[in-house]
C-alpha cells in the first residue's frame, strides 16, 4: 500500500530550520485539547526534513484518526491516498469539509453498509485516476471534445462499481450529475413543501401474474396547468387504468422547473457534442427544446422503500426520452446496468460476447454501477437510457439522517409530456385504452424496434385483449401513424 502513497518533496533550505511534523503538530492539539495522540516517529536520517515518506500507512492513519475523531478509517485512508500520502494535504482536505470535527468526542464507528452508499469521496477533493491526467487542461473547457472524456469505467459481474465525480457518471453511464443543483435554501423550502405534500401520496397498485402488488414507494403526480390535470384524470391511462390523483403544481416545483428546464436543455447539447458519434443527436432523439410539463414525486421513507430494476414507460414521452432527476433529503443509491441482448436465445448468457465489445463477457458488460445521490442533486438520464438500461433504487441496511427530512427521499422526476403522443392519438387496444408504447430489449433479432401494446393485464382484476401493432418514428421521434392491429 506504501508505495501508492508516496510522493517525493523539494528540499529545503539546508540553512533554514526544520518544519514542524504534522505529528508534532497533532500532539500539540491533542495537549490542548486535553486528548492524547499517538505520535509518529521519523528515522534518524543525516538530512533534517521531514517527509512523509519515512512513515508507514498505518502510522499516517493513526495521526490522522487521533485528529479526525469522526471521520471512518476508510475515508481517511481514501483521502490519504488521493492526497499521495501527505498528511498535510489530507489534514487540509478533511478541515475543510469538516472544520470542527477534532473537538467533537469519538463516535460509533458507522456500518461498511452506510458508508459505501452515503460517503461521497469526491467531497473529500478525490480526484477519479481516469481523469487526473486532463484534469487541469480540461478544468477551464465547459464541453470538452470527446478524445479528452475520461475512458469508461469497467464492469464486472457480480460488484457493483461506485460513482461519485461527475465526469466518471458521465463517462460511464447514459447519465449526467450536477451537484448543488439549487441554492441551499432554495433546495430545502422545495424540501419542506414537498414533505408536506407526501403525507397524502399514494401507493400504486398493479397486477402481476395474477398477483396485486403495491408500490415500495409513496408518489403523487403534478402537470402544469388546470386543463392538463383535466385531461390526465379522464383521457391519459396509467397501468391499465385513469388516475384519479393528479396535482398542479405547488409554487416552489414550478418555480423550479424553469432551472431544471434550462439545466437539462444545456446538459443534452454537452452531451450530444462530447458522446454521440459525429456530434449529432441519436436516432428517434427530438431535436425539440425539452420541456417538463409533467413531474412525478416519490417519497422514499426509511432505508427499505425502494424501486426495482425498469424502464420508465415511454408511451407520452416517445422513443429516446430525457429525464430529469431532483433528490432531495437522503442520499440514496440509484442503480444503473447495461441490457445486452444475448448473441442467440440458446447461447451461454455468462459466455457469449458482444459485436461491440468482443472480449468481455455479456455478464461483465451488464454489472451494477450505483450512482451516489445526495440531497440538492439533479440527474440527467439521456436519450439512451430507458432504451438500453434499466434503473433502480435498491433498499439499503442504513442510511445516514438527513437535518430536514430524517430518514425520507423526496425525488422529482421531471417529463416532457409530447403534444404528438396524447392519447387522442395513440392506438387504443380492444379494451378501449389507451395503448402503452414499449420498445424491444433483449429479442437480437428486433432490439430497438417499438410496439404498442395492451396494457389493461397490469390492473388489479382485468385481463389483457393481447393487442399488439409495431410504432413507427421518424428520425425525429414523432409518430408515423398507420392502421394495421394484429
Amino acid at each position: 500500500m506504501d508505495k501508492f502513497l508516496s510522493r517525493k518533496r523539494q528540499r529545503e533550505d539546508p540553512s533554514s530550520p526544520p518544519p514542524p511534523s504534522p505529528a508534532s503538530r497533532i500532539a500539540a492539539q491533542s495537549t490542548q485539547s486535553g486528548t492524547a495522540a499517538p505520535i509518529a516517529t521519523t528515522n534518524n536520517n543525516n538530512n533534517n526534513d521531514y517527509n512523509d515518506d519515512n512513515e508507514s500507512t498505518d502510522i499516517k492513519l493513526a495521526v490522522l484518526a487521533s485528529l479526525f475523531l469522526d471521520i471512518p478509517q476508510d475515508v481517511l485512508l481514501d483521502t490519504l491516498i488521493a492526497n499521495d500520502g501527505s498528511i498535510d494535504a489530507t489534514c487540509s482536505a478533511l478541515q475543510d469539509h469538516h472544520p470542527s470535527t477534532s473537538k467533537k468526542p469519538r463516535r460509533s464507528t458507522p456500518t461498511a453498509a452506510s458508508l459505501s452508499m452515503q460517503s461521497s469521496l469526491s467531497s473529500y477533493r478525490i480526484i477519479p485516476l481516469s481523469s487526473s491526467s486532463s484534469s487541469s487542461s480540461s478544468s477551464s473547457s465547459s464541453s470538452p471534445s470527446p478524445s479528452h472524456q475520461p475512458r469508461p469505467l469497467r464492469t464486472h459481474r457480480g460488484k457493483t462499481l461506485h460513482l461519485y465525480s461527475a465526469d466518471d457518471i458521465a463517462s460511464s453511464t447514459p447519465c449526467s450529475i450536477i451537484h448543488n443543483f439549487l441554492p441551499p435554501s432554495d433546495a430545502n423550502a422545495l424540501l419542506l413543501e414537498l414533505l408536506e405534500e407526501s403525507q397524502t401520496f399514494t401507493r400504486e397498485r398493479f397486477q402481476l401474474f395474477d398477483t396485486t402488488v403495491q408500490s415500495p414507494h409513496s408518489t403523487g403526480f403534478y402537470v402544469s396547468t388546470a386543463a392538463d390535470q383535466h385531461a390526465q384524470k379522464h383521457e391519459y391511462a396509467y397501468n391499465g387504468n385513469y388516475r384519479t390523483d393528479v396535482r398542479q403544481h405547488t409554487p416552489l416545483l414550478r418555480q423550479v422547473s424553469v432551472k431544471v428546464q434550462d439545466a437539462v436543455n444545456a446538459e443534452i447539447k454537452k452531451r450530444i457534442t462530447t458522446h454521440y458519434p459525429g456530434g449529432q443527436k441519436l436516432k428517434y432523439q427530438s431535436p425539440q427544446c425539452w420541456i417538463p410539463n409533467a413531474a412525478f414525486v416519490n417519497c422514499y421513507d426509511g432505508p427499505n422503500e425502494s424501486v426495482g430494476y425498469h424502464s420508465d414507460e415511454l408511451t407520452y414521452l416517445g422513443p429516446r426520452a430525457v429525464i430529469g432527476s431532483l433528490s432531495l433529503g437522503v442520499t440514496r443509491e440509484f442503480r444503473v446496468r447495461r441490457i445486452v441482448p444475448p448473441a442467440s436465445d440458446d447461447q451461454d448468457e455468462d459466455n457469449n460476447t458482444t459485436e461491440q465489445q468482443p472480449f468481455l463477457r455479456r455478464a461483465d458488460i451488464q454489472g451494477q454501477i450505483a450512482i451516489h445521490l445526495p440531497h440538492n442533486s439533479l440527474l440527467v438520464m439521456h436519450a439512451e437510457t430507458q432504451e438500453s438500461y434499466k434503473h433502480a433504487i435498491t433498499p439499503v441496511p442504513t442510511i445516514s439522517p438527513h437535518p430536514l427530512s430524517l430518514n425520507k427521499r423526496i425525488n422529482i422526476t421531471y417529463r416532457w409530456y409530447r403534444e404528438s403522443l396524447h392519447p387522442r392519438h395513440t392506438p387504443r387496444c380492444k379494451c378501449k385504452m389507451p395503448c402503452v408504447l414499449r420498445c424491444v430489449q433483449r429479442k437480437r433479432e428486433s432490439v430497438g424496434r417499438y410496439m404498442w401494446m395492451c396494457y389493461a393485464g397490469y390492473a388489479p382484476g382485468k385481463e389483457s385483449c393481447g393487442f399488439f401493432q409495431w410504432a413507427e418514428f421518424d428520425d425525429d421521434g414523432e409518430p408515423i401513424w398507420k392502421v394495421n392491429a394484429t
